[in-house]
């Protein structure tokens, strides 16, 4: 995933962000999930186009922690982008992140408080929490705006795209790596295409922030 961003940024083109609907076309299609070569729901999957830049929208994307899981534990945002981190649970959580993209740690806090960070640079940020160990995510920062998440079919629109000749990926937590394929849109134009997507079996263990081992005696506040 890391290689397909790096190499796909290599040729980036900026574009005008302000062009209009008319001026703009349509990527359509399915993508199919295998899963140690069994089909799977596609849900979460993350489809995006690389090949032109554009600046990140004004609001805020949000990854949420609740019942000890990151939700969503995908999410792709657009570079310079802010991401928010609310506590939903009724204990401490820490969010912290040892990626060489954007490395950071925002410490301890209570439920109802929000934390928040800004990814200037694309890449790939894979997320923990410094005190339960079964907690990851992975943020997929993007150069533009034009991304799409598949419906448990796989379906997926991603619109308004500037005419041009494009790359399309297709990437999940547990893939792999990364599908793509070649497009050329058109202005008006919808462009239909069919990705299959493989994945394997994947721990998501990690040290905590210390590079240790979580302590299996550790004792959390009730409900943690």
């Amino acid at each position: 995933m890391r290689r397909a961003l790096v190499a796909a940024t290599m040729v980036l083109r900026a574009v005008t962000a302000s062009r209009t609907q008319r001026d703009s076309g349509n990527i359509e299609g399915v993508v199919t999930v295998r899963h140690e070569g069994s089909p799977r729901d596609a849900s979460g999957v993350v489809l995006y186009v690389v090949g032109f830049e554009e600046p990140p929208p004004p609001e805020r994307a949000q990854m949420r922690q609740h019942g000890r899981h990151f939700i969503p534990a995908l999410l792709p945002v657009t570079a310079g982008q802010s991401v928010s981190f609310p506590n939903g649970d009724p204990f401490l959580h820490n969010v912290f992140s040892p990626s060489p993209t954007r490395p950071f740690d925002l410490g301890q806090y209570a439920e109802g408080e929000t934390k928040t960070k800004r990814f200037p640079t694309v890449g790939v940020v894979d997320v923990y929490c410094n005190i339960h160990p079964e907690m990851s995510a992975t943020l997929v920062i993007l150069p533009n705006t034009r991304y799409a998440i598949a419906d448990a079919q796989g379906r997926f629109e991603i619109a308004h795209l500037p005419p041009g000749s494009w790359t399309v990926f297709a990437f999940s937590r547990r893939a792999a790596r990364p599908v793509s394929t070649r497009v050329t849109v058109a202005a008006d134009g919808i462009v239909e295409i069919a990705l299959e997507l493989d994945e394997l079996p994947r721990d998501f263990a990690h040290p905590n922030k210390y590079g240790e081992k979580y302590r299996p005696t550790t004792v959390y506040p009730p409900g943690a």
